[in-house]
């Protein structure tokens, strides 16, 4: 199409000369329609005004005048109804108020020339029928609401074009206001300047229904041949005051509530054929079809606003990610959370915010879930490690649900960071494990040694009595055997208080003695292996392993009466992995998904070192009890409190391991 581009230079027309170069429209830059002749209106498919101002309209009005009937686009970016109602009675073709993206401007001008195709203009002055014409009118006013047409805009449209295809003097679209009880004129043509958007239609006047209140409260056409046949309503002071003698109300009945009322309308007494009432029925549906869809447009634009409010204030990092774990979407919540910028992640796996070795393991986890549908973490939620941009890592609280939008998968994680909870925890679990250990070195060197020294003097009175063949040596000597087993005990009590020597042989060495104690003390098969480098630098990580350990081997004794117990810890670049193995009666994983007290601490120590946990078991084949740990999470924050080494290590809460 040949196209004049009028205008000085702005940025509604670079993006409209853009997308006219798109469409590989011939297209003329012009400054203003200073410029603009009539010959140079007349030679072009198609002039698009960038300033309608007040010299714009005249000049539009002066090429209608004179009988140039080239297709006329105004742009006029948040112009209010009465600019738009002006642009129209000038003569222009169509009017864009809001630009948009670039697909939106794309619809809008597919319109335009659809319009030019099948110029509706040419159709109303030619010789052909009404219902030729009207035909073409309602099927221009379907494709201007299809093209998401500004709603102002459309309405607009109709007022202007209707009355002349009806033969009448006016056309209306009063838009209900149900809190008012009343109607206002939101578009129209042939009416008093400055009607427009101010008069106000009550649904009554005097207790009797307006015609616009009966149109809609009886929700069918209603046709006036003379002012005379009112039967039921009367007319209101819009069509007293401009002389209105007859005319035809159809009811624009949108949902959920009908929006109002088309009116078209004459200053003489005259008949309305079927034709007439079936045509302005067809243009109230359209109309009333653009309502619902702006209306709906408008609700989810308050939705998604409402939405991107929530997803940009909200605490939490949420992310999105594609079937394959392509990220999507990045909060600013998120931002802070991991360290990077939005654009820096958009697109790239999200295995990008996870430590190893949980990275390599992620897209297999992707990849078995897609194929078998096993779930361990979407609908479920759990603690993981997260990694920073700096490297740097943190545990965090994820959630993940999957959403199904039309023919793809896209899942959606809620992230926390639960460092200073953690920092919390550790803290107290810190605390207490130095309570655990002053209460050991106390039994050791307090009741320990006088435990001892009570064991050494009566020793020395049994064998007195002994030698002396006293009738109460037998006696004596029995009490020397029990105050020796309580020395024992204390001191496995103190063992097991404070069990490992950092700066001496480590978790290696006090797992070895808790193997060996259990094999003395529960007559059971405990073996200790060890593989790689298992060394454990942070104390409190190894203390709590330690604790795992402990209470495995306890619950295996205990619950599952086990006749052989494996502790292996196998150590490698990434991760430190501790396993213990028995061969109890094990338990149903389904019927004990949360487990009694014992498992729950045991989870709560891997999570409190930045570890996982994880627990699988047979009945009458064993439980294996696995916690790992990644390196990253192998760093020393506090030297631990020191203590006396006191030997082999025993069990908490009186369980003598």
């Amino acid at each position: 199409m040949k196209t004049l581009l009028v205008g000085p230079d702005s940025p509604s027309r670079r993006a409209l000369a853009d997308a006219l170069e798109r469409r590989q429209y011939a297209t003329t830059l012009m400054p203003s329609v200073h410029t603009l002749t009539r010959s140079d209106a007349e030679s072009a498919d198609l002039v698009v005004l960038c300033t309608p101002g007040a010299p714009a309209t005249a000049w539009i009005e002066d090429m209608r005048t004179a009988g140039c009937t080239t297709l006329v686009l105004a742009v006029a970016p948040g112009a209010s109804r009465k600019r738009i109602h002006a642009l129209f009675s000038a003569g222009v073709d169509d009017c864009i108020v809001t630009m948009g993206d670039r697909s939106r401007l794309d619809v809008r001008l597919n319109a335009v020339e659809q319009y030019h195709a099948a110029p509706v203009h040419r159709t109303l002055s030619s010789d052909v029928s009404t219902a030729t014409r009207a035909q073409a009118v309602v099927a221009d006013v379907s494709r201007r609401a299809l093209s998401e047409t500004n709603l102002d805009v459309l309405m607009a449209y109709v007022a202007h074009v209707v009355p002349p295809l009806l033969g009448v003097d006016a056309c209306k679209i009063l838009e209900h206001e149900p809190t008012r009880h009343a109607f206002s004129l939101r578009a129209g043509a042939g009416w008093t300047g400055g009607y427009l958007g101010t008069v106000c239609i009550p649904e009554r006047c005097n207790g009797t229904l307006s015609q616009a209140g009966y149109t809609l409260a009886t929700d069918s056409p209603v046709v006036v041949s003379h002012p005379e046949d009112t039967s039921g309503f009367v007319f209101p002071s819009l069509l007293t005051e401009h002389g209105m003698q007859s005319g035809i109300s159809v009811a624009i009945a949108s949902s959920p509530e009908p929006f109002g009322v088309l009116g078209a309308h004459a200053r003489t007494p005259r008949s309305y054929d079927d034709q007439a009432v079936f045509f302005l029925q067809s243009i109230a549906n359209v109309l009333a079809g653009a309502v619902d869809q702006a209306r709906t447009k408008r609700a989810l634009q308050v939705s998604e606003a409402n939405a991107r409010a929530i997803l940009e204030t909200t605490v939490d990092g949420i992310i999105t990610i594609d079937a394959d774990g392509g990220i999507e979407s990045f909060n600013e919540a998120a931002e802070d959370i991991f360290g990077y910028d939005a654009h820096e992640v958009m697109g790239k796996n999200v295995r990008i915010l996870m430590p190893e070795p949980y990275r390599e393991e992620h897209d297999n986890y992707l990849h078995r879930y897609h194929e078998t549908g096993e779930q361990r973490i979407i609908g479920i939620g759990r603690e993981v490690t997260g990694r920073r941009k700096d490297g740097s890592t943190f545990p965090m609280d994820l959630a993940v649900s999957e959403v199904q939008r039309h023919d793809r998968i896209t899942f959606t994680g809620i992230v926390r960071d639960i460092s200073e909870r953690r920092r919390l925890e550790q803290e107290i679990l810190s605390i207490s494990e130095q309570e655990r250990r002053r209460i050991g070195q106390d039994l050791h060197d307090g009741l320990g040694q006088m435990l001892t020294g009570t064991g050494l003097l009566h020793k020395n009175l049994a064998d007195r009595l002994q030698r002396e063949d006293h009738p109460m040596a037998e006696d004596a000597a029995e009490i020397t055997d029990l105050i020796r087993d309580a020395d024992r005990y204390a001191r496995d009590l103190a063992r097991g208080l404070t069990p490992i020597d950092l700066e001496a042989s480590g978790l290696s060495e006090a797992l070895r003695r808790l193997s060996d104690n259990a094999q003395r003390l529960f007559d059971v098969d405990c073996v200790f292996e060890e593989t790689g480098t298992t060394l454990v630098h942070n104390s409190q990580a190894a203390t709590h392993l330690y604790r795992i350990t402990q209470e495995a081997v306890s619950n295996a004794v205990r619950h599952g009466e086990a006749a052989r117990i494996r502790i292996i810890l196998a150590g490698g670049p990434q991760q430190v992995r501790l396993r213990v193995h028995d061969n109890g009666t094990g338990f149903d994983q389904d019927r004990a998904q949360n487990g009694g007290m014992g498992l729950r601490i045991m989870q709560y120590r891997a999570r409190i070192i930045g570890g996982s946990f994880d627990v699988s078991s047979t009945v009458g084949k064993g439980t294996t009890v696995t916690c790992t740990l990644p390196r990253t999470a192998d760093t020393e924050r506090t030297a631990p409190p020191k203590s006396t080494p006191v030997g082999p290590a025993s069990p908490p809460s009186g369980c003598p391991i």
